[in-house]
This record gives structure tokens, C-alpha cells and sequence, in this order.
């Protein structure tokens, strides 16, 4: 399978990097038609926050990786990438690559729950602009049955495993019911958007963003479909939220504890969530000491945290079996694509022979003996090709050797004559029959 593919991820290069590279939707879409016209007959493209993945099946059949790199940078005009920064992928170590980016552990974040719905995407993307194959939407399939089967079959996915995810369960707990309240986060870094997201995620009725950079929480406004609230006027706007999520690279407290006394009055004690997830803190510990103010630092998530990343890394062994499981299926299908057409082939080549000589005897013979004489020989030929069938199929079902697959079937067409299509039947010559030797008398 000549799948290649290549990805810069967390593991590979810094948020500097990752950023710069990011495509969004149209970016994509916009990139398709000339990896199209350039590189691939088809594949697809896979952008995150912590990775940005290429993969296709070449127009050539030897496509260096450096091609693909080339085209990324070209279409994104960055500098400051090494080839270090990239990991590249084939045919077998593409589609495993796959499968776990599908099923959240290759993630930064393992058993992230959004990265399947991401990669969904991107295979949509591709297939609406005509850029799969029948062996792609098949690798598609797989990756997303792996994705579902390591959510439903292990605990993957359970449990806060970032700060920012924590907090939001935490403001579950205490609020039966989020579609009708309303959410601040202050901050658009990194931390702050994740909160944002999984607040947006969680079906909170309202949320806005304020930022000292007013273009950073524009863009993150714009993205999970809320309001601005300017930085200066912050604390002017403190009491019209039930939940207010902290997250600032601030040096000194933001909001003091008399700031939040005021904000409760105005309030007029409704209970408010507040998580502060910024190191240092932005907001006075003492807040808490007030009544109906659910106050909450990192100190007390980073125990959920770590918690819940301990269980989910023991699950990771579980979704790698997982993993090699639907590998070995896939590429068992896969092989019988190569496998099919020479075993047909070669049967077809037999079949010519037998009916060659049937039509030699076909009118020395009476139309019974006729008849019995065409079974007899298709019986033969069945019972002739029925071990090479069977053990070429079952050679093809072991899985992922596709070498021996290949060499086989080379083998056979070498055999019998039968590449490019062609085959030969051989019609011995007169001269070539042996005759029966003269008896000798002495």
C-alpha cells in the first residue's frame, strides 16, 4: 500500500510552530485541489491546535517526503522549520499512525474526546471534494470505528485531564443545569480558550471573553460565538456572570476580594462559580470566605488532573491492542485486493486451456461423452487450483505482509505467463509429442 503521510505535532515542535502552520477549514479547501493537481490522487488533510497531518497516495510512485513538506511551507510561507520537525509515515505505519491519532492517544491531551470528530471532519472534506478512493474511504471507515471502539470498549476518555476540562466539571457539579447561565473567561491564551471551548461544548447559555490583547479575545469570541467584554471595564461587569473562569499571565491579582464583595451585593447573593486556573493567581483566595462564592484554585484541579491521567494511561495498552486488531483486519482486506484479480487471472488461464481442448475433440465424440468429458475436466481444474486458492487468500488474510502477498502473486503470473494481462496458452507442435518407441524384436 503506497499511503504515505506527514505530521507535525506536539511531540515534534513547539506551539510557535504548530500555530504558524495551522490550516483552518478553508485553508484546506483551498490546499485540496493542488495536492490534487501536484502530489496526490487522493487523501486528506488533519489541522489541530497540536498537529497539522498530510497524507495521500502519491501520483508517482517514488514521492520523496521532502515534496510534501515543501508544498506545506510553500502554501503557509514560514520559516524557522528543520526536518526534525516532522514525522513521516508508510503504507502500514501511515494507517496505524492514524488509527491512534483517532482514538486520542497520540493526542497531548490522551483520550481527547474532540480530536475524533476532527479527523471525522477532515475525511469529510475529503470525500465532498472528490479527493477518496475506495481504499481510503475504507481507511476512513476503520479510523473511525477504532476511534468509537476505544470510547466504548476503555476508560480512554473518563475524566478531567486538562485543568481547563476539570474546571468545567467541577461548574457541572455545582449547577444541575448550564443552558441558561451565563460565563466570563478572562484570558485567550491557551488555557483560557480550552475553558472556553468546553464551556461552549457543555451548552452554557452565554459566555464572553475578556483580554488585555483586544484581537486575541476577538478571535476567540469569534470562534465559540460570544461576546467581548473590555479588559478595562472587567470588574464593571463581574455580577452579570454565574460562572467566571480565570486563566491571565498576570503577575498580580486581577480582582481582590472586595471587588468580588461587590459583585455579590450587585448579585444580591445568586451563588457564582469561580475557578481560578492562572498561576500566579488572579483572583483573591479570600474570596471564598464569602457566602454563596464557590472559589477554586488550580491547586485543588491539578489533583483531579493527575488523578484521572493515571487511570486513563493505564487504559492506553487496551486501545493499542485495539489498534493492531483493526490493522490486521484492514490490511487483510487490503491484501485481497492484490490477491483476487491473480487468482481470477489464473483461473481464467486454466479455463482457456481446458476449453482449447475440449474444442479439439468436440466433434469426435458423441454429444454424451461430450458432456461428461466437460465435467470431468472442470472438476479437475477446480480440484487443481483449490490449494493454490486456499493458502494464496489465507497468506493474504494473516494480516500486514503485504511483501509475501506480492511475491506470490508475482510468482504465479511468472508462472503462467500472465502479466500485463496477457497470457499464452502453449499448443504443443507435432514435433513436440513424444511417440510411443518400436518395439524391437531380437
Amino acid at each position: 500500500m503506497n499511503l504515505v503521510g506527514i505530521t507535525i505535532n506536539h511531540r515534534t515542535a513547539p506551539i510557535e510552530l504548530r500555530e504558524a502552520l495551522h490550516l483552518s477549514k478553508n485553508e484546506i479547501v483551498d490546499l485540496i485541489p493542488k495536492l490534487k493537481e501536484t502530489l496526490f490522487n487522493e487523501g486528506f488533510i488533519i489541522s489541530t491546535c497540536n498537529r497539522t497531518e498530510i497524507y495521500g497516495i502519491p501520483k508517482v510512485s517514488k514521492l520523496h517526503y521532502q515534496h510534501i513538506i515543501d508544498f506545506l511551507l510553500e502554501n503557509k510561507n514560514i520559516s524557522g522549520l528543520k526536518p526534525e520537525h516532522f514525522e513521516k509515515y508508510f503504507s502500514c505505519g501511515a494507517v496505524k499512525h492514524l488509527f491512534k491519532v483517532s482514538t486520542g492517544i497520540d493526542s497531548l491531551v490522551v483520550g481527547d474526546s474532540q480530536i475524533l470528530g476532527q479527523v471525522k471532519e477532515a475525511f469529510e472534506i475529503s470525500e465532498d471534494m472528490n479527493f477518496s478512493g475506495s481504499v481510503l474511504r475504507r481507511v476512513f471507515d476503520v479510523a473511525v470505528k477504532v476511534g468509537k471502539r476505544a470510547i466504548r470498549e476503555t476508560e480512554i476518555g473518563e475524566g478531567a485531564v486538562t485543568v481547563s476540562y476539570a474546571a468545567v466539571q467541577v461548574v457541572e457539579k455545582i449547577f444541575a443545569s448550564l443552558d441558561k447561565k451565563k460565563a466570563l473567561v478572562i484570558g485567550a491564551g491557551e488555557t483560557g480558550e480550552l475553558a472556553a471551548i468546553h464551556l461552549k461544548d457543555r451548552g452554557v447559555g452565554e459566555i464572553a471573553i475578556a483580554n488585555r490583547t483586544l484581537s486575541r479575545a476577538e478571535k476567540l469570541a469569534e470562534k465559540i460565538h460570544g461576546e467581548i467584554i473590555p479588559f478595562s471595564q472587567l470588574k464593571d461587569h463581574l455580577h452579570h456572570f454565574d460562572i467566571i473562569i480565570s486563566a491571565t499571565s498576570s503577575n498580580e491579582l486581577i480582582i481582590t476580594k472586595d471587588d468580588i464583595k461587590q459583585m455579590m451585593k450587585r448579585r444580591k447573593g445568586l451563588p457564582v462559580v469561580i475557578m481560578d486556573i492562572a498561576i500566579p493567581r488572579d483572583i483573591d483566595p479570600g474570596s471564598q470566605e464569602i457566602d454563596n462564592v464557590f472559589y477554586h484554585d488550580i491547586d485543588s484541579l491539578e489533583v483531579i488532573v493527575k488523578q484521572n491521567m493515571k487511570k486513563r494511561e493505564k487504559e492506553i495498552p487496551k486501545v493499542e491492542s485495539i489498534v493492531m486488531e483493526e490493522l490486521v483486519s484492514f490490511f487483510s482486506w487490503y491484501n485481497t485486493l492484490e490477491v483476487v484479480p491473480t487468482i481470477k487471472r489464473v483461473r481464467e488461464f486454466f479455463e482457456d486451456i481446458r476449453k482449447d481442448e475440449l474444442e479439439k475433440i468436440k466433434h469426435k465424440v458423441t454429444d454424451d461423452d461430450y458432456a461428461k468429458l466437460e465435467d470431468m475436466t472442470r472438476r479437475m481444474i477446480g480440484r487443481l487450483l483449490h490449494n493454490p486458492t486456499i493458502k494464496l487468500r489465507e497468506i493474504a488474510e494473516q494480516g500486514t505482509n503485504i511483501q509475501e502477498v506480492e511475491t506470490h502473486s508475482v510468482i504465479l503470473k511468472e508462472l503462467f505467463g500472465l502479466n500485463n494481462g496477457h497470457s499464452k496458452i502453449y499448443k504443443p507442435e507435432e514435433s513436440d509429442i513424444p511417440k510411443k518407441e518400436e518395439s524391437k524384436v531380437e
